[in-house]
């Protein structure tokens, strides 16, 4: 039997990138995987990818995937996704807070006042408000079954500038966040954890290779990862029965596939960043500051 069979996942921004990455790392593993995003049919984005060609990959790589359109900016639509999953599965397993508005706006360099405002906030409303309002909808099914996980996407970017003024605002409070909802879910049985992803070849990012200038020349001594290596590691971290040791940490995805063996999907090693880019500052135990 698959080692996560008769897991259920919900993975936000899953259309493409990251998110589908993860998607596609924990069908490996024979989860259900619902899948968000707002991208439901192919030819729906500028970008390639869509939540039905997510699903096809999952169910042909041993999963069992549901599309379900949602906008992070609607809450009546985030509630309805939850109150989908409890109806038709009963249980939560996962929750992977991936999903960010990224505007053009974000990676254009010049200053934040030059930027249109309603741009910049809406990495916020994705990236920090609606990830809440979908931890908070996770934890009132999580909570009662004794078990669960909150992985929530930050990175590097936490404490290093990297674009954008609010993206990186957004990426701090994430951790933050992260750290402050494992501490009030202490003895609950589910966990929370915030990942730092480094450089990921997604559909956007090898794009912003193109044309944003300086990135290819910025990127030159940090090796990237695919859009699964952080799924690879998720699925070890559900694996993991120590896994509430974790909780309340801001992890390097690095570090972690290291500590449990993982790759990325082409046998590969990705090194940690820490050296060059910054460490985390809060440790697990949830109420810890990391002074290293």
């Amino acid at each position: 039997m698959a080692a996560l069979s008769g897991k259920v996942a919900l993975v936000t921004g899953a259309s493409r990138g990251i998110g589908k990455g993860i998607a596609l790392a924990l069908a490996d593993e024979g989860a259900s995987v619902y899948v968000t995003g707002r991208t439901l049919r192919p030819g729906g984005h500028a970008l390639p990818g869509s939540l039905e060609e997510t699903v096809d990959e999952v169910n042909a790589r041993g999963g069992r995937g549901v599309a379900l359109a949602m906008d992070l900016l609607d809450d009546d639509a985030i509630a309805a996704v939850f109150e989908r999953i409890r109806a038709d599965e009963g249980r939560l397993d996962l929750l992977a807070n991936n999903a960010m508005a990224i505007p053009d706006s974000m990676t254009r360099r010049t200053g934040f006042w030059e930027k249109p405002f309603a741009d910049e906030w809406e990495i916020w409303d994705t990236g920090a408000r609606a990830a809440f309002i979908c931890a908070w909808h996770a934890a009132r099914i999580m909570v009662p079954q004794g078990s669960g996980l909150i992985a929530a996407l930050s990175g590097y970017v936490g404490v290093t500038y990297t674009y954008d003024v609010v993206f990186g605002t957004t990426k701090t409070a994430t951790d933050r966040m992260i750290r402050d909802m494992a501490h009030e879910l202490k003895d609950t049985g589910v966990s929370a954890v915030s990942l730092w992803q480094g450089f990921t070849y997604t559909e956007r990012a090898t794009e912003n290779l193109k044309s944003v200038p300086g990135m290819a020349e910025q990127l030159k001594s940090a090796a990237g990862c695919s859009p699964e290596f952080a799924g690879r590691v998720i699925a070890a971290l559900l694996r993991d029965p120590q896994l509430s040791a974790k909780s309340g940490g801001s992890h390097i995805v690095a570090e972690l596939a290291q500590a449990y063996g993982v790759t990325d999907k082409d046998g590969s090693t990705i090194a940690s960043q820490r050296e060059t880019r910054g460490a985390p500052l809060w440790a697990p135990g949830s109420t810890t500051w990391r002074e290293d």
